[in-house]
Parts: structure tokens; C-alpha cells; sequence
């Protein structure tokens, strides 16, 4: 991951916090979802919004629809407004990243407290996912 994408995944945090200091906490997930398109296209930010992902299986494409809530720069972006993010939130993000190849993910939660943003790199090679923190993140920055 360059220095500029690791920026990207803190431009899109910046975002959600405005969302959630300007709503607050608990509200449904439509409502920050159509929040943070406005706020993204106010920064100048162009993503895609439910973002249709499909899966091949040995050259041959499945059924199978999944929507992300947000596509940006190559980011698969899911929101919650839950109490607490839970192992399954967990499994869908990472499910959108195996499926679309992308190696970053973020996953926001409005219903806590204060917002939640859980950052992270997915590493084919290991077939593992990260969990981006201020500690570790530069371990993983190229240039």
C-alpha cells in the first residue's frame, strides 16, 4: 500500500467522522449511507454507491449479487448502526474484498458511542486480513 492510498482510507474516516458529528449516533444505516454519499461529493470525493460485486467461478459468472455500500479508489466501504461490530460484519467486508481483489477495507459502525472505523489490508499471498491501528500501519506503507 502506497502513502497515498493509506491516505485515501484516512480521507474516507474524515468523511464518516463529519457524518457522525453532525448526526450523532444510532440512526438507521440508509440515513448515514445517503449522508456520507453527500458528504463524500462535498469533499469532491467520487465513490460508487452500492457498488454491485460479482464472483466468477472457473470462468464462469455466478448469480450471485452482492452490493458494497461504498467503492472509492479501489476501498470497499461498509457501514453498520449497530451496537457493537460483530464477527459476522467482519466476514461480509472481507467476503467484498476476496471477491473484487481489492486489498483495502474499512468498516464503520455508527451506533457506538463514538464513531467506529476499523481499517483494513487484505494480504492475498497469506490469504489473511489486517486490522490497519496507529501502531502497525506503517509496516505496511511501500513509498
Amino acid at each position: 500500500m502506497t502513502k497515498e492510498e493509506y491516505t485515501d482510507i484516512y480521507n474516507v474516516v474524515g468523511a464518516a467522522m463529519e457524518v457522525f458529528n453532525t448526526l450523532g449516533r444510532g440512526m438507521a444505516e440508509p440515513i448515514y449511507q445517503e449522508a456520507l454519499a453527500v458528504e463524500m461529493s462535498k469533499r469532491g470525493m467520487q465513490a460508487e454507491r452500492e457498488k454491485q460485486l460479482r464472483l466468477h467461478y472457473k470462468d464462469v459468472l455466478l448469480d450471485k449479487v452482492y452490493y458494497a455500500d461504498f467503492y472509492y479508489k479501489g476501498i470497499i466501504v461498509e457501514l453498520k448502526s449497530t451496537q457493537e461490530i460483530i464477527s459476522d460484519h467482519r466476514a461480509q467486508l472481507f467476503n467484498y474484498m476476496r471477491i473484487t481483489q481489492q486489498n483495502r477495507g474499512i468498516l464503520l459502525n455508527f451506533g457506538e458511542t463514538s464513531l467506529r472505523a476499523e481499517r483494513y489490508l487484505y494480504l492475498p499471498s497469506e490469504d489473511d486480513f489486517v486490522l490497519l491501528s496507529q501502531d502497525n500501519y506503517r509496516l505496511y506503507i511501500t513509498n
